[in-house]
């Protein structure tokens, strides 16, 4: 079971944000693309979700390319969170969690339904608030939330844009954490689009670096946390220090 990208490229008018990119995202593991804004990486992970459509080259999920495969198929396979997961509705988290549950039940939940969207709110540690509106959550709440819509829906593999975004430091790491238990315990294949590489660094197993549309490196952690490496993808130097046996960049000056 995996997720194969195949020379794909993608433009809107002249300009191509993603240039000939081939990948292979390993199994029941966290895969993050990093680089530079406007790299390219949001929108692989779109076509990886059939979100978007390439201009060329494949996607192939478990070996069966994207465009050949009912959408409602894909969604018992593969879950997404966009950067802007905003549902303009008033919803409870657990009414948002059984969204994702959506794919089977096409909107009569079932009891196997409703043990799934129980399981996902505990994973999440949400129970407490199951009940309260999504508008009435902190931005580390809500997000949680969503991840556990992503859970209910029960698929392979997720993915993830920017799931840090507008979190601060507890709330970010306590998503990574998240993140790391559902592939160590549940085997779950992740992949995320993440700004900070120390985060990467520190939870992830494989990194693919992105800069101007095109592949730039990808490999374990410890491959691409080096200066040389990192310095090319960002255009800036960079020390990597070892703190508690992970890989640390410092860039302030």
């Amino acid at each position: 079971m995996t997720i194969e990208i195949q020379q794909i490229s993608k433009s809107y008018g002249n300009k191509k944000v993603v240039d000939n990119v081939s990948v292979s995202i390993p199994q029941g593991k966290i895969t993050s693309f990093i680089g530079p804004n406007g790299a390219g990486k949001s929108t692989v992970l779109a076509i990886m979700s059939r979100l978007l459509a390439p201009d060329q080259g494949e996607v192939r999920l478990n070996n069966v390319p994207l465009s050949q495969q009912k959408s409602s198929d894909i969604a018992k396979q593969l879950s997404i969170l966009k950067q802007s997961n905003h549902i303009n509705l008033r919803l409870t988290v657990e009414e948002l969690v059984a969204f994702g549950r959506f794919p089977y039940s096409k909107g009569n939940l079932t009891q196997n339904d409703r043990t799934f969207i129980d399981n996902a709110i505990g994973y999440m540690n949400l129970q407490d608030i199951r009940h309260q509106y999504i508008d009435e959550l902190s931005g580390g709440q809500r997000q949680r939330a969503y991840i556990a819509m992503t859970l209910a829906q029960d698929t392979d593999y997720i993915l993830l844009d920017e799931p840090l975004n507008n979190l601060d430091m507890k709330h970010s790491v306590q998503i990574m954490q998240v993140l790391r238990k559902l592939t160590d315990e549940l085997n779950k294949t992740v992949v995320i689009v993440i700004h900070d590489i120390n985060f990467a660094s520190c939870y992830s197993d494989y990194i693919i670096a992105m800069k101007q549309g095109c592949l730039v490196q990808q490999g374990a952690v410890e491959d691409i946390m080096h200066p040389e490496v990192l310095a090319q993808i960002y255009d800036m130097p960079m020390n990597i220090q070892t703190i508690n046996q992970q890989r640390i960049a410092v860039y302030f000056r």
